[in-house]
């Protein structure tokens, strides 16, 4: 390809309120960790049409499925609700699922952070746990209401991206949230947990396609400088470099 790759990039939403207008905002970690990969960030609003969207995918070499500080609406899932869910406004969470959903069918090369993960399992047939400290047992802090800068160790699946990505030793993450993933999507393979077994990065089981989802924040300022790597890897696929052979599923 010539020039630099464009790599779209969702954004928070808050309906309308009665003092307020309803309100699109980006966070800026996302889009100036595209542009410091080499890459042009594209910001995408909650469009309602998806032929406009197509029209628009069409013409991105990437995709950031982003965050944000609220949960897929445990009751669109079949899950009973944590009385500390914070459920996304709806036109947030039907755009973002629409916009996974397109984004998978096409095979844009994706990296899904946070929420977006979660929504990215969700759209492809996986499943997640409402509220970790109560669904997996024994589980370690994952959110802490004061702890801003929270961080854990990781467990990385050899073989993977994530692995190639990372390399050896031992690797910390920041972390800040309640919902997990329990199921992992069809497809898709772990490629990083917590020692509790939570986990934290899943991708696809597809050499051709490069699609990964990690539960923390690379493009937060609480980021370590090696998570970085992760968006210079999207930026290498998006401009067509040979995709890191992921690792193959144990045979049963």
């Amino acid at each position: 390809m010539s020039g630099k790759p464009w790599v779209g990039i969702n954004g928070d939403f808050r309906a309308a309120k009665q003092d307020a207008g309803a309100l699109s905002w980006f966070n800026t970690g996302y889009y100036d960790s595209v542009a410091a990969c080499g890459g042009i960030p594209v910001l995408i609003p909650p469009m309602a049409e998806d032929d406009d969207l197509k029209q628009l995918l069409k013409k991105l070499d990437g995709l950031v499925l982003a965050g944000c500080t609220y949960d897929l609406d445990p009751g669109r899932l079949g899950l009973q609700a944590h009385p500390t869910s914070r459920p996304m406004p709806q036109r947030r969470e039907d755009f973002d699922r629409r916009l996974c959903q397109l984004a998978v069918d096409m095979r844009i090369p994706m990296l899904a952070i946070g929420a977006g993960m979660q929504t990215l399992n969700v759209v492809c047939g996986g499943s997640l746990f409402a509220h970790v400290p109560e669904d997996v047992p024994k589980s370690i802090l994952h959110r802490d209401s004061v702890e801003t800068t929270l961080r854990h160790v990781l467990e990385i699946e050899p073989g993977s991206r994530v692995d190639s990505i990372y390399g050896p030793g031992e690797i910390r993450v920041n972390s800040q949230h309640h919902m997990s993933i329990d199921e992992p999507a069809d497809g898709f393979v772990v490629s990083a947990r917590t020692p509790d077994g939570v986990i934290e990065a899943i991708e696809a089981d597809d050499e051709r396609w490069f699609c990964m989802g990690v539960q923390w924040h690379p493009e937060n300022t609480t980021a370590s400088a090696l998570d970085m790597q992760i968006f210079e890897s999207l930026l290498d696929a998006a401009a067509g470099s040979p995709a890191v052979v992921p690792f193959k599923r144990k045979a049963a």
